[in-house]
């Protein structure tokens, strides 16, 4: 299933979630489009110590290797051989994130029209993260989100963080909710494969990630935003359902 089929399976791949209980969100790319920030912040710091020859990284290269995942797995990546600098290289560049963030947030189109959807219908709900709790803190309150989320849960503080499924798992057990009556908002493919692997119907949504890369990950459907007719439909069944 592409993001441009029809609405009829997206409808239906939902309507068993029947009656729902909770909405699990990603944060970064999910909640809001800040994608372009961890870029221009990985771009320019890896561009200033010389990575690649000095050689700008691309999106693509960002979209393939670096968003999504726990910063653990970036920096063993970047740096596999000095383990202490990548560790700081990433603890300088997230203050250079969280300086960005404050001032050029955005939320992902609809977002707060699902948001009222979710509050109107009394459910459950939580941001699951592989950000760092202060980036996780900051992105949520400045889109006004605090009081929203009856939990935050963070990739560094599980056992294992996202591809691994046990984010979403602890966020099933903190809400009391069974994840045959849960859905799940992500925009990477460290996202998806950790919430199918829960077990949770998952709609990948394409911020800034490539469709392809996203279907491979095996979401229940994409949606181009909270916007989307298909996402509306989908819900529109799902409320029909579980009346």
């Amino acid at each position: 299933m592409t993001a441009g089929d029809s609405s009829s399976d997206s409808i239906a791949s939902l309507v068993g979630l029947a009656p729902l209980e909770a909405v699990l969100f990603d944060i970064d790319g999910t909640l809001c489009d800040s994608d372009p920030l961890h870029y221009y912040a990985f771009r320019e710091m890896l561009q200033e110590i010389g990575f690649n020859d000095g050689v700008p990284i691309t999106e693509d290269f960002f979209a393939e290797h670096i968003s999504g995942k726990h910063n653990e797995d970036i920096a063993e990546f970047l740096f596999p051989d000095d383990t202490p600098r990548g560790q700081k290289f990433m603890e300088d560049k997230e203050d250079m994130f969280r300086k960005l963030a404050s001032e050029q947030l955005t939320p992902v189109s609809g977002l707060y029209k699902l948001k009222k959807w979710i509050e109107d219908h009394g459910l459950k709900r939580a941001a699951v993260t592989n950000a760092p709790r202060p980036n996780a803190e900051l992105m949520i309150s400045s889109l006004g989100l605090t009081d929203f989320f009856e939990a935050v849960i963070v990739g560094s503080e599980c056992e294992r963080a996202k591809p691994h499924p046990e984010p979403y798992l602890k966020a099933l057990d903190v809400l009391k909710v069974s994840r045959e009556h849960t859905l799940i908002f992500e925009d990477s493919v460290a996202g998806i494969t950790a919430g199918v692997a829960a077990g949770v119907a998952t709609i990948g949504i394409m911020t800034r990630n490539p469709e392809h890369q996203l279907m491979e990950a095996k979401p229940t459907f994409l949606i181009e935003s909270y916007d989307d007719p298909k996402l509306w439909a989908a819900l529109e069944a799902l409320e029909e359902k579980g009346a």
